[in-house]
């Protein structure tokens, strides 16, 4: 019952998008439909899966390594009074900067392969994780603080105990950003220079005018963006189960 609905709405989109290809009398080139797309990507199955694998290789690498990195910066802000003023402008830094623009300069550093769009999607994914985080941590109740501190408590049973499970929350929120957010970086890496990944795939589609496959490789990556994201929240449900509904 809980996939009906969104079920039924990828059903209005495909229906939508089959009525303006019909009524508007779109060229395939420049809108193909839905029998096109999945048809193409039926027949080139093989093909979409080899690329998929790398591009979720670099959006799973880029998360966890985004996501430790985020939290370690965040308890780092909390923990370092001290050195508050120095990191907070750089975690600014990371996202003053476009990701588009600093592509280029990442493929120099780091190369064409793996590294460099695992970098990307870690700076994609650092901001919202360490943010979201920081201000979990930042903001425990302070009455639970006091006891703990009257209790005897440690720096770290009150990080274990009372800051972490208050934090949660919040860096929940900030890893269902970040879940969406991922491929930005990953696909955005493979258009600059690759030879491998579902944006690498719908840049050669696009050069021979290919739009039947460029759209069977948007099909599938946002396929694996919004699946990713409803496993992510589903298992953040269970591992947060004192988190609100409302």
């Amino acid at each position: 019952m809980p996939l009906f609905k969104p079920l039924l709405v990828v059903l209005g989109l495909l229906i939508i998008w089959e009525a303006i290809v019909v009524v508007f009398d779109m060229p395939d080139y420049i809108l193909p439909g839905p029998k096109a797309v999945f048809l193409s990507m039926y027949e080139n199955t093989s093909l979409l899966w080899e690329h998929t694998l790398v591009t979720m290789t670099e959006m799973l690498l880029g998360l966890i390594l985004g996501v430790l990195f985020g939290i370690l910066l965040a308890m780092v802000l909390v923990y370092f009074v001290a050195l508050r003023p120095w990191l907070l402008p750089l975690l600014l830094v990371t996202q003053a900067i476009p990701v588009f623009a600093l592509a280029p300069i990442l493929m120099l550093w780091f190369g064409y392969g793996l590294a460099s769009k695992v970098v990307m999607t870690i700076l994609v994914i650092f901001f919202p994780v360490a943010t979201c985080c920081y201000d979990g941590l930042r903001h425990t109740h302070q009455g639970w603080l006091d006891m703990a501190d009257i209790m005897g408590g440690n720096r770290f049973s009150v990080l274990r105990h009372i800051r972490w499970p208050a934090a949660l929350p919040a860096l929940a929120s900030g890893l269902r950003v970040a879940v969406v957010v991922a491929p930005i970086g990953a696909v955005v890496g493979e258009w600059v220079g690759s030879s491998a990944g579902l944006g690498y795939l719908m840049l050669q589609a696009n050069a021979r005018l290919w739009v039947d496959q460029m759209f069977a490789a948007l099909t599938v990556l946002a396929v694996c963006s919004v699946s990713l994201y409803f496993i992510t929240d589903l298992a953040l449900k269970k591992l947060i189960p004192w988190q609100p509904a409302t």
